[in-house]
């Protein structure tokens, strides 16, 4: 894993302090969506589908900021939509990160260049830059050529200026051993990107595309032979050793996504930011009043072919804290990318 060693602590205090607390729900990070709108139409996506009206709203600092302090979570990841369009982002950062919260920008990087003089390198702060393949694959995926060439330039610019910059990238069926390797080996060997994020595309119900998520199988054996050959190891992953260990297939474990949960201009919302039962004003209805029990693969028909991070990632941590082994194999990864 490489995690900061850092924020490796501190998240690690965090979930000591909530084990001796007792509290059996609590967050790691939250998914902060401060607007909907984007400058990309992505074909797997579900998040700008929304009535003109809701494209065109904006959430207030005051409300970003106080749904993180809400929720108590050490991380945020801030989306979208395209956050870099809402016109007081920096500040939402600002305030996230004087108050020591792990801040994660999610970004497609179009404008990244034309905004970046608004924020300030930060140990608690990383662009994470939306990546799906090499030029041809990622700009086919976003549906717009040369997205892929001004997201290098963006990722280039942020790291001469001292920014931590991340990656995300999403794999569909459409995908091969080859095309993960080929992309994965590019951002971490020649971008040097500081931490990668890799995920299995999730069949959003409003997505365009519906034909090209993976199932549980296809994810497995994809990720697998990706894997092999000690490009695991290697790679610069932001994941638990265990979340990896599930990706391919050699570990298994039940949905935790009240642990990331996310906040959006419609509240917060149940039960992860792949699907949409409803929303409550507060966090604390969130957990109390959400049947988590009824979600998770073989529980809910909508979540069959879900290995997302959101639902699967907090599993995997919180069984590497209740292992003294998986404590420490985490450690040695961690102190391997530092």
């Amino acid at each position: 894993m490489a995690m900061p060693l850092r924020q490796t602590i501190r998240v690690g205090t965090y979930l000591v302090e909530q084990k001796l607390r007792r509290r059996e729900k609590f967050p790691l990070i939250v998914e902060l969506e401060p607007l909907f709108a984007c400058n990309l139409k992505c074909e797997g996506c579900g998040k700008i589908q929304h009535p003109a009206g809701v494209l065109k709203q904006r959430m207030p600092v005051a409300q970003a900021v106080g749904a993180v302090l809400e929720s108590g979570a050490p991380m945020v990841s801030i989306a979208g939509g395209e956050p870099l369009m809402h016109p007081q982002i920096d500040e939402i950062v600002r305030q996230l990160v004087a108050r020591k919260k792990y801040v994660f920008l999610c970004t497609n990087a179009m404008l990244l260049r034309k905004k970046i003089d608004k924020f300030t390198p930060s140990p608690h702060f990383a662009f994470a830059v939306h990546i799906d393949g090499l030029r041809e694959r990622h700009d086919e995926s976003v549906a717009k050529e040369g997205v892929f060439d001004e997201a290098v330039a963006a990722i280039k610019e942020a790291k001469r200026r001292g920014f931590r910059v991340t990656t995300n990238s999403t794999f569909f069926n459409t995908d091969t051993p080859q095309t993960v390797i080929e992309v994965l080996n590019y951002l971490n060997d020649d971008l040097k990107v500081d931490e990668m994020m890799i995920s299995p595309a999730f069949a959003y119900e409003k997505a365009p595309d519906q034909e090209h998520f993976l199932g549980v199988e296809q994810t497995r054996e994809l990720f697998k032979k990706a894997f092999a050959g000690g490009n695991r190891s290697r790679w610069r992953l932001n994941h638990s050793p265990l979340f990896l260990d599930f990706l391919e297939g050699r570990a298994d474990f039940p949905c935790t996504a009240w642990a990331i949960p996310n906040y959006s201009l419609f509240g917060w919302q149940r039960p992860c930011y792949l699907m949409s039962d409803g929303y409550v004003p507060t966090y604390r209805q969130l957990i109390e009043e959400t049947d988590w029990d009824k979600y998770g693969r073989g529980k809910d028909p909508r979540c069959a072919n879900c290995m997302a991070h959101c639902g699967y990632e907090p599993t995997a941590v919180f069984a590497t804290m209740g292992s003294l082994k998986e404590s420490l194999r985490a450690a040695r990864e961690t102190v391997a990318g530092n």
